[in-house]
This record gives C-alpha cells, structure tokens and sequence, in this order.
C-alpha cells in the first residue's frame, strides 16, 4: 500500500506537469523549464506518458500483493516486471540525486529510492 500511495503522488506529479502546471525546474534536471515555470510540450507529453506508466506500476504492485486481479498474468511475470521496476528506479534515483532542484534531489530521490526498496521486497516475496 505505501509503494501505490508513493506511486500515485508521483504520478499526479507527472499529470500535473502534463498539464502545464509550473513545477518544471523541479522536473528533468530543470534544464526543460520555460519562463513561466511549466515544461515544453516534448517534456509535457513525456510527462503524460510517465504518468500513465506510473498507473500501470501501481496495478503490477497491487496485483503483486494479491490486491488485484492480475488477469492472465502469471506470479512469474509479475516478479520478472518486479526486478526490473526495481532497477528502473534505483537508475531514476540516481537521476534525481543529480538533480539541481531540491525537490527533484531530495524529495523525488527520495521516494524513487524507497519505491526500489518497496519492489524488490515484492519481488523476493
């Protein structure tokens, strides 16, 4: 339950950047950023699609944890997209540990890290 609480926030961090709201320098490494805080429509729409993404992890933990039906998707799958949720974001923690914003740094790092955590203990369960 905490990874999909984690997940929705930034996920409705990512629809609020799709949506032009002015978070952008605390978005992919603030060098996207136009003047009036909001991202340019290349990095709006690469929002949309992260956040859509982000719904999808957020069944594949859910369903990991028997919350959900999963379908026709085996235990198996589910673990393999586990291991690699779990790699993807320990490189997008070190992405935003590079980041120039505080938020992106600490806040964004932060919970980029403790989704890692989160999906390999799904993952070895």
């Amino acid at each position: 339950m905490v990874a999909t609480a984690l997940l929705a926030l930034a996920s409705a961090f990512q629809i609020g950047l799709a949506a032009g709201a002015p978070w952008g320098a605390a978005a992919y490494g603030g060098r996207a950023v136009l003047s009036d805080g909001a991202l340019p429509i290349a990095y709006r729409w690469a929002s949309a699609v992260a956040a859509l993404t982000l719904i999808g992890v957020i069944w594949v933990a859910l369903a990991s944890a028997s919350l959900v039906g999963r379908g026709s998707v085996s235990g198996s799958a589910l673990t393999v997209l586990l291991w690699a949720l779990t790699a993807v974001f320990v490189l997008n923690t070190l992405g935003n540990a590079r980041g120039h914003h505080p938020v992106e740094r600490w806040g964004a790092g932060t919970v980029t890290a403790i989704l890692a955590a989160l999906c390999a203990v799904l993952a070895a369960r």
